[in-house]
């Protein structure tokens, strides 16, 4: 199986034999044809803790700021929470997350296993490659294949005290080919455990209900927590509109001018009490309105709203995740760079509760391995952007891969530079599936988390939640998610509450929304982590 492209551009769209001619605009996102659109969203550059509350307004207006008043806030203060969706049916497990049997990651498949999941015999985890680091990985907490592109790109970005504030879980679960049918996206999940932002609920790189490729379960939509869609830096901008005001006077001298019509305003309404029955409603709005135009003006005015313009992010002088010419050149790397940094920057500085962040071309079987080695490669390196971003905001961070099914590999060896060595992806194969989050953990709340069980059997099959069988394929029966992509939304949106000491409210969370999560009564065994915050992330 062939597909004709040109070798000096990994990038070209990929057109398979045995799939149909695509039409949609999934199809066309998965094998290459089109990109997810670039999603550029800004904060504040100089921020040392972007939760907490900027407000200089005065004593008494500040006080309004509260939920019960005008609910003018920054955010509800949970872990931020970023997924990556990878457009086609990406390799995860064991090419780049190792997938063990049943004792966890390091309960290694046969060598049969391992090739079809793109791995050569002298590659297998157990093994150690010709300089004598162990294949199995697991300097990120979680276990990784050593020569992972994933793992490689993670590290790119990463800084040395981060890595050590990194762990993560894998969960193996079947998901159908090629599609954006599967009920994979869990962002309205994580918005229905609380999750908010001080600008938008939820931000995703496409316009669709999930923000990305793959859909969220049906009976999770909320057209509420509808992702809201930002393709370039001009329309980041203009989700904070400080008006012209700030750019005639300073900031702080347009904050006292807003404050004063505030007051101006509330006067006036005072007066008219006496005179005509008041709708309590428009009162309100009436009210609030220019009260949230005095916070923006002192919250944003004055202050560059571009993640091109934070140095955390793009720099030339070794500090920035990335440099300008990365960041801004013309090719599909920047392109991904410029969509992540604008999610990570949305999440992190708590404007979004979560983010979606969509990736193309993962439809990568049929040609040379190097191709999703590349790919990957690049995913990971946006990965690792988030997780650096999260330590140098000091805040915890959430991170969810998944992909619409998975692929697998026949044997025969890609020998190009870029290809490593490794198995060449000839096949869409759901049965060797899965997906994985990683969570990052500043040292002000304790560093690496920890797993939860109290023996060390217990803690690895928590962090690996399920198996697969000795010949590389998903152990159905293993979990309820294993078998059922919703439910392994479920188990996400599980993990991210347990994150913050909530296990017990999962089920009446559900139950009062008239959900059913389908994951049983022991919820302990499908929860990786111990609690890192308890309810919310307190301020630095």
């Amino acid at each position: 199986m062939n597909t004709k492209r040109n070798k000096g551009d990994r990038d070209m769209p990929l057109l398979h034999p045995d799939h149909p001619r695509p039409v949609t605009r999934r199809q066309l996102l998965s094998q290459g044809f089109m990109t997810g659109a670039a999603f550029t969203i800004g904060g504040i550059a100089p921020l040392l803790n972007p939760r907490n509350a900027y407000a200089d307004l005065s004593g008494d207006l500040d006080a309004l700021r509260s939920p019960a008043h005008c609910n003018v806030t920054d955010g509800a203060g949970k872990i931020p929470f970023i997924c990556f969706d990878l457009a086609g049916g990406a390799n995860i497990a064991n090419s780049n997350v190792l997938v063990g049997q049943q004792g966890g990651q390091s309960d290694f498949l046969s060598t049969q296993g391992y090739e079809k999941t793109g791995l050569p015999g002298d590659m297998v985890p157990g093994l150690q490659d010709a300089n004598g680091n162990d294949f199995a990985n697991f300097d990120l907490g979680l276990g990784f294949h050593f020569d992972s592109a994933f793992r490689r790109g993670i590290l790119d970005k990463l800084g040395a005290t981060t890595v050590a504030g990194i762990n993560g879980a894998v969960i193996p679960a079947r998901s159908d080919n090629d599609t954006g049918n599967n009920p994979h996206n869990p962002m309205m999940g994580i918005a229905l455990a609380g999750a908010r932002g001080s600008i938008l609920g939820n931000a995703g790189s496409e316009n669709s209900d999930s923000g990305g490729n793959s859909t969220q379960p049906p009976m999770l939509f909320d057209p509420e927590f509808r992702p809201t869609k930002v393709d370039r830096p001009s329309d980041v901008v203009n989700l904070v509109d400080t008006g012209d005001l700030v750019g005639i006077l300073s900031k702080d001298d347009a904050t006292k001018v807003m404050e004063s019509i505030y007051r101006l305003s509330d006067d006036k309404i005072e007066n008219v009490e006496n005179l005509v029955a008041r709708d309590v409603d428009i009162d309100k709005a009436v009210r609030c309105g220019y009260l949230k135009a005095a916070h923006i003006a002192d919250r944003f005015g004055g202050t560059p709203i571009d993640p091109g313009a934070d140095l955390d992010i793009v720099a030339d002088d070794g500090t920035g995740i990335f440099t300008s010419a990365e960041f801004n050149e013309g090719s599909r790397d920047g392109s991904e760079y410029r969509k992540t940094a604008s999610i990570m920057k949305l999440v992190l500085n708590g404007f979004a509760g979560a983010g979606c962040v969509e990736m193309g071309g993962y439809d990568y079987h049929g040609g040379a391995r190097a191709e999703g080695e590349l790919k990957d490669f690049r995913a990971g390196q946006c990965m690792g952007a988030c997780l650096e971003y999260a330590a140098r905001l000091d805040m915890p961070l959430m991170l969810y891969v998944f992909s619409d099914g998975s692929l697998s590999s026949n044997g025969v060896i890609d020998n190009s530079i870029d290809g490593r060595g490794k198995g060449e992806w000839t096949s869409d194969n759901s049965s060797t599936a899965g997906s994985f989050f990683l969570v990052y953990n500043p040292p002000r709340l304790g560093g690496r988390p920890v797993l939860n069980g109290g023996t060390l059997d217990e803690q690895l099959q928590r962090q690996q939640i399920g198996y697969m069988d000795a010949g590389g394929s998903v152990a159905r029966a293993a979990t309820p998610m294993a078998n059922n992509v919703n439910l392994l939304v479920n188990a996400v949106v599980l993990n991210y509450m347990a994150l913050h000491n909530q296990v017990g409210d999962f089920t009446n969370l559900y139950t009062s929304s008239g959900l059913s999560h389908g994951l049983g009564t022991d919820l302990d065994r499908f929860v990786a982590f111990q609690n890192i915050v308890d309810g919310t992330v307190p301020a630095a």
